[in-house]
């Protein structure tokens, strides 16, 4: 089973997410907490498989519970997804660099919601799709030049599509390759720039300007 934390303030979306959860055959809810402080106390104890923070929160906010679980210098990180009402540039630029396997927007639906679950187990990572371009174009200001870090051009192309929010499935259609070769790609790819997950990937690739 895949164990999920989920960490909100309003009583009504824990339930609702636990309900879309909680349908699914493979995974359960090991938690709930309605502040950050709580968030960070009940994931380290219960060490989730991932944990959906929100970023508004009491006591602590969400980004900053995520960097506390997650963040650069964490020996064993916790999955996290940032689930939110606001898809502001600022947000999503710290929580990527805190280190969130996905960042999705409430209204994004229940299959999308249960996607971005599987996305972060699997070390894939998943950004909702109506925001993604416009966030991860405004990451940082791109640099002056392209450094392609010594990738391949087949890894150029599917980190190119990997940052557009294609997912494994759909970059293997593009390109006419097996999924299974896209996540060695995609796993060379980490290892040459190191990142951590996917969603590093992509915003490497919007700050050195290889998509367009």
């Amino acid at each position: 089973m895949i164990r999920v934390l989920v960490a909100d303030d309003q009583a009504m979306v824990r339930t609702g997410f636990g309900m879309i959860i909680g349908a699914q055959p493979d995974m359960e809810v090991v938690g709930e907490a309605a502040d950050g402080v709580a968030a960070v106390e009940l994931a380290r104890r219960l060490r989730p498989d991932v944990a959906l923070l929100d970023i508004r929160m009491p006591r602590l906010d969400g980004l900053e519970a995520l960097r506390l679980l997650a963040g650069p210098g964490v020996v064993d990180p916790v999955r996290v997804v940032v689930v939110t009402t606001f898809d502001l540039d600022e947000y999503v630029h710290t929580a990527l660099r805190n280190g969130a396997c996905g960042f999705l927007l409430k209204d994004s639906g229940p299959a999308l919601l249960v996607e971005a679950v599987r996305a972060a187990v699997s070390g894939d990572a998943l950004i909702s799709p109506s925001v993604t371009v416009r966030l991860l174009e405004h990451l940082s200001p791109p640099t002056a030049a392209r450094d392609e870090a010594g990738l391949s051009p087949r890894e150029l192309d599917v980190v190119r599509l990997a940052a557009r929010g294609l997912t494994n499935a759909e970059i293997a259609a593009q390109l006419f390759i097996a999924v299974g070769t896209v996540k060695t790609h995609l796993a060379s790819v980490q290892t040459k720039l190191g990142a951590r997950n996917r969603v590093e990937i992509a915003a490497w690739a919007w700050e050195h300007r290889l998509v367009g």
